[in-house]
């Protein structure tokens, strides 16, 4: 078979993606995944979750697929959630006129003390940030296992279902 063939093309796709791992292995897949992208490592999301997909030989489409689920669009409103977690977890005051002293900070010109005024006001938000993101990443990942494994489950049962079906029949 050649390797630019369908099916060669196929086979080396179904190696390097690693798709046909079972449905609990896919959910803890994509459970991980979610794991890494609601995680407090911000930017180093896809990277963690592409170098972990081939360090535990899981199907890398559903570590991505995971990875991805923090879309931008919500990003704020659970890094805000999970930080406010955090400071009530932790007993940690939330700075006084933060969002005043925020948008004074933004409208400085300089960027070096653009980012030295942000990383003065944030500083007493990290540890909150840190343990807030983690709890609410591994809550948000059991929480994918559970929630993908019946489909998966069923899934499976459909597709082996239909290839028993569409086998031929000895003796007919």
């Amino acid at each position: 078979m050649s390797p630019l063939s369908r099916a060669g093309i196929e086979r080396r796709l179904e190696s390097l993606l690693h798709t046909h791992d079972t449905p609990r292995r896919t959910a803890f897949a994509l459970a991980l995944g979610v794991a890494i992208g609601f995680s407090p490592f911000i930017g180093l999301h896809l990277p963690m979750g592409i170098l972990l997909a081939f360090a535990f030989n899981l199907n890398r489409v559903a570590v991505i697929g995971g990875v991805c689920s923090n879309l931008p669009w919500i990003m704020a409103f659970y890094y805000a959630g999970a930080t406010a977690v955090g400071t009530w977890i932790l007993g940690s005051p939330i700075p006084e006129r933060l969002m005043g002293s925020l948008h004074e900070a933004w409208k400085i010109q300089q960027w070096e003390a653009r980012i030295d005024a942000l990383a003065v006001i944030l500083q007493p938000l990290l540890w909150p940030f840190i343990l807030g993101s983690l709890i609410g990443c591994l809550v948000l990942a059991v929480a994918a296992y559970y929630l993908s494994l019946p489909i998966l489950l069923a899934v499976r049962r459909r597709r082996d279902h239909a290839r028993h079906e569409s086998a031929p029949q000895i003796g007919s």
